[in-house]
Formats: C-alpha cells, structure tokens, sequence
C-alpha cells in the first residue's frame, strides 16, 4: 500500500490537522531544534539545560517529561528548577508538596516561588506565613507578589496595602492598575463630597492607571475610562474604549457605547450594541431597547424588553412599563407596575404611583408615596407634597407646604423656587423673596421674570427729569426681567413693557406689546392699545379693543366705550356701556359712568 498516497488524500479531505502557516511553523520547528539541543545538554549533565527544558515541557502541558528533569536540576541547587517543580505538582494535586520545593527556592532567593508559597499559605489561611512570603516576594520587585500583598493587606484593612498595590501597577500588573484608579476615584468623590482640596488631582493619577490597565486589556478599566473622557466630552475617545472594552465582553460598555451613538444620531448601531448587552443581562440596555420601540410605537416588544430588564433586576424596568400602561390609558396594569417598582424602592414611581392615586381621587393613599419618595430624593415629589399642603385650609398644612416647596427649590426645582419667593414676598421678606425668585426666573419661570421685575421696580428711584441733549433711557435690570417674562408670554409683562415703551415715547413699541399681550387675553393689553390708538387718530380701532376689554371684565373700558358711543350720538348704545361700567367699577369709574348714564337718560328722555 502506499501510506504516502493515503495520507495525501486524508489530508485533502481534512481528517488531518492543517500545517501551521509559515511563520508558526519557522517557531515550532525552532523550539523543536532548541528542545533537541537542552535535551542534549540534559543529557550531557547540564544543570541549566535540565531546568530550560523542564519548563519548556511544563509550559507544554507535558508533566510526565517535565518532572525527572526537574527534579534532576532541582537535586543539582537550580531554584528555578525548584519553583517549577512545586507549579508542576500543585497541578498534579500535591499541594503540600509542592509547598516544600517552594520554600527551598525561596529560600534560596526565588521571587516567584516566594509568591506561590504566599499563595498557598493564604489559601490555607495562615496569613501571618502568607504576609511573609509575600513581602519577601514584593520586596524583591515581583510584581505578582506585590499585587498578592497588597490584596491581603487590603483584606486586613491595612493602611500599606495602597503602597503595595501601587507598586504592583508600577510594575505593569494590570489587575493592582485598575484596582488603585478605583481606590483614588473613590477617595476623590468622597473627599469631593465633604469638601476636601485633592478632588481636582487624585481623578487624574485615577485616570492614569486606568489608562495603564486598559492599555493592557483591562475591560473594566476601559470601561470607566471611557466614562471619564465622556463626562469630560472627549466622546470620540471614550467611544474607541467603550468599543475595545464591549469587544471583550463588558456589557456596561457595550451599553454606554449605544447611547453614545443614540446621541450622534446612529440609532441602529445603538440599537445592536444595546441588544448586545441586553442579551448578557444588562437591564439598562434593555430598558433602552424597550424605549426605543416604544419610540416607535412598537409597544408589544417595548413592553418585552422591559420585561427583561425586570428581569435583570432593573426597577426602572417596572417603572418604564407603569409608564408604557398609563400613556395607553390602562391604569390598573400601570399602577400594579409603579407599585412593584415603589416597594423596590423606585423613587420616581413612588411619585408616579402617588399621581395616579391623587388623580383617581385617592389623596390618603396618594401622601404617603409623596412623602415615600421625596424623603428617598425625588424633587418632584417634594413638590408635590407641597401642592397638597397647600391645598389645605390649616396654617400648619401653610407651613408643611413651605418646608417641601424649601426642599424641592433647594435641589433646584424652578417651580418650588417660585412658590417659595411668592411665600417670602407674602411675609415681607423682601431679599429672601428675591434670591428665590431670582433662581426660578434664571431657570426659565416667566412668573417668576414678572414678580422679580416688580420687586426690583418697587425699589427703584424716580428717573430725574431729562434735559435736551442727555444721552437716551437706558434699560434698568427690572426692565429686562419684564422683557423677559413678556418674550415667555407672560401679559401682564407684556403689557408693563408696553407701558415703559410708551414712557419712553416709543409707540410702535408699545403698540406691539399690547397687541401681543392683548391677542393672548389680556384686558389690561386691549384697552391700553385702545388708549395708544386713540391718541394716534384711530378711535374706530381703539373702540374695538375697548369693547374687548369691556367684555372681559374691564370697567375703564366700558366707560371709554360709553363716551364714544355718546360723542357719536348714539345715546341708546352710550347708555348701555354707561350701566355695564356703573356695573364693573371700580368706585372712580362707578361714579364717573353713574353721572354720565343719568345724563344720557334724561337726554333720551328729553
């Protein structure tokens, strides 16, 4: 038969294993001639050679060869030879054994084996011996020693273990890298939190070390790598380590690296890395996935990512789904699901779930989860509870009310500050009143603009009377908190802004701003553009906007309209708006319409 031929078809039919590319082989056939030639040493009796070629069989997984050579250079005071030995009968199982060669090669000075006795001393539980051992090995500059001590004097609570562990990431170990940035990112935030000065440094020797672990594969010091260089907006940077880390399997990365691609607008790409995480148990992800179909109005498959997230122990999936419930009108699922997210502990479905009890009528059952999740944190809770004090007649609810819209302001809730510099103002605490009402205008409140403006108006001088030539009105701040509260919609800005433009002489001004503030309802807006009109010729227009404010409720206007009416001619319809300003007041105006009608009766009379 010719065995040849037959292995050249098996080859071909792939029964055999592939040769090894050209590199590989050019390795594998140059430690196959360096084995040959230690073999030879070995042989020869040479010490050295028996030790290389007992690890290069150790390294192989062959243990039966591996043993007698080093056993023989072990016998001849080789302690690497030693160290070997007691790794390759720690495999076999004979750890006592392997505890002795151990100890004879640290002995003789090895580092290794000095940290593989640490090792097995500590695994036995004699960590006095361990301690040793280890700082035997430490000491000589072995970084797995090191990084060995320092996480049994960390263990212990020691002081030193920072010392070890850093020697260790000095050392290239990448394990005591990421774990020391860890221990000085949670030193700085807790010193960031009780004001202590290292908060601006310490975040960046973190930042180095985990750049070091994760420069060495580390997927965990990638991932909170990439966190630091987002938090700081180096987002193309914190995407290539959220990237390397979620390619070796961090779903957090892979999470943070979809919303990373959500916010520059790739929502596909977002949505496999999310899938990815999602589906190694990242309840965030799926969270993120559930709302992204809900998004889309794909509800039946949001409602099942949601599900997962549950069930990777994610409350915001319960919430989420209370959410998904309630936006489809089925109350009783949603409160079933803000409930089982509540009693988690669910700050925001504790507010949730106390919403949709108020709304059902149920204020009893609705305080307690108020009160439930603005004590865990939640500011629109606070608020809340505000509101419901407030809506009660005792001054002991006044004050209750005051204390939660304080809480909630002072987490920066724009409408609590409002509430509160209303409170103040009532009181006459006029500087408390403006600091509050200053954050709630900064924070977007027209009402807020509007009150601060008068506060600072009230306060401010009479302008002096202005000479030809003098330079022209300069807007005080008042007036810019007018402006703005006006440019938010606010009328009764709006129209106090028309007001200081027609002080000014500016009536085009003025006229735009009661026309706004007019179109938006305001009486006040209507019969000032009335007023402006008038004076401008255009009395046919000006009685429009009066007889819209008139019918809104406004006395002045009614009594105007019954002027013109009389002028004209037409006492009848005079008359009229004579008896509605009689009517509206207030008591000037009353009194003022009360003649003007009884004059036009007796002219109807006559």
């Amino acid at each position: 038969m010719d065995v040849m031929g037959d292995k050249a078809t098996l080859f071909e039919t792939g029964r055999f294993v592939q040769p090894p590319e050209p590199d590989e082989a050019g390795e594998v056939a140059e430690e196959a001639v360096e084995e040959v030639r230690r073999r030879l040493a070995a042989e020869a009796g040479d010490v050295e050679a028996m030790s290389v070629l007992g690890a290069m069989l150790l390294r192989r997984g062959d243990l039966d060869g591996a043993e007698p050579q080093l056993r023989a250079a072990t016998a001849a005071g080789d302690r690497a030879a030693a160290n070997n030995l007691g790794v390759l009968l720690h495999q076999r199982g004979y750890a006592d054994e392997a505890a002795g060669w151990w100890r004879i090669a640290a002995v003789a000075g090895s580092a290794a084996a000095a940290h593989a006795l640490g090792r097995h001393h500590r695994e036995r539980g004699d960590e006095p011996a361990a301690e040793y051992w280890l700082r035997q090995s430490a000491e000589q500059g072995h970084a797995l020693g090191a990084y060995a001590l320092a996480d049994l004097l960390e263990h212990r609570g020691d002081a030193g273990a920072e010392e070890w562990m850093r020697t260790a990431a000095e050392h290239g170990h990448r394990e005591a890298a990421y774990r020391l940035a860890r221990a000085l990112d949670r030193r700085a935030a807790l010193e960031g939190e009780s004001g202590g000065d290292n908060g601006v440094e310490l975040p960046v020797e973190a930042e180095q070390f985990y750049r070091q672990a994760a420069a060495r594969g580390h997927r965990r010091a990638a991932l909170h790598l990439g966190a630091i260089l987002e938090r700081r907006g180096e987002l193309k940077e914190a995407g290539r380590w959220y990237l390397t880390s979620a390619k070796d399997g961090e779903a957090r990365a892979a999470c943070a690296l979809g919303f990373l691609l959500r916010d520059a607008g790739d929502t596909e790409s977002a949505a496999v890395w999310w899938l990815r995480a999602a589906q190694d148990g990242d309840g965030n992800a799926a969270n993120a996935l559930g709302a992204l179909h809900a998004e889309r109005g794909e509800t039946q498959t949001a409602e099942r990512w949601y599900r997962a997230a549950m069930d990777a122990g994610d409350d915001n999936g319960a919430y989420n789904l209370g959410l998904l419930c309630a936006e489809q009108g089925r109350t009783a699922q949603a409160e079933q699901w803000y409930r089982r997210a509540a009693y988690a502990g669910h700050r925001e479905a504790a507010n949730a779930l106390a919403i949709l009890l108020l709304q059902g009528g149920d204020t009893t059952g609705a305080e307690p989860w108020f009160s439930k999740a603005a004590e865990a944190g939640s500011v629109d809770a606070a608020f809340n509870l505000g509101i419901l004090h407030a809506g009660r007649s005792t001054d002991e609810d006044a004050a209750a009310a005051l204390r939660w819209y304080e809480r909630a302001a002072a987490a920066g809730h724009t409408e609590a500050a409002l509430q509160v510099g209303i409170a103040r103002l009532r009181d006459g605490e006029e500087q408390a009143a403006e600091r509050h009402l200053r954050c709630a205008a900064g924070g977007g409140s027209a009402e807020a603009a509007y009150r601060l403006a008068t506060v600072l108006d009230a306060r401010r001088p009479p302008e002096p009377a202005h000479e030809l030539g003098e330079p022209a009105h300069e807007r005080t701040e008042c007036e810019e908190w007018y402006e703005r509260a006006a440019t938010q919609g606010h009328r009764r800005a709006q129209v106090r802004v028309g007001m200081l433009a027609a002080a000014r002489g500016d009536v085009v001004e003025a006229a735009r701003w009661y026309r706004e503030a007019a179109e938006a309802g305001s009486r006040n807006g209507a019969f000032n553009l009335g007023l402006l009109l008038a004076r401008e010729g255009s009395e046919p227009e000006a009685a429009v906007w009066w007889t819209r404010a008139a019918d809104a409720g406004h006395g002045r206007a009614a009594l105007r309209l019954a002027l013109v009416y009389a002028r004209r001619g037409e006492l009848a319809e005079g008359q009229r708006w004579a008896d509605r300003a009689v009517t509206l007041g207030p008591a000037e105006v009353s009194q003022r319409a009360a003649r003007l009608r009884d004059a036009l009766r007796q002219e109807l009379s006559a």
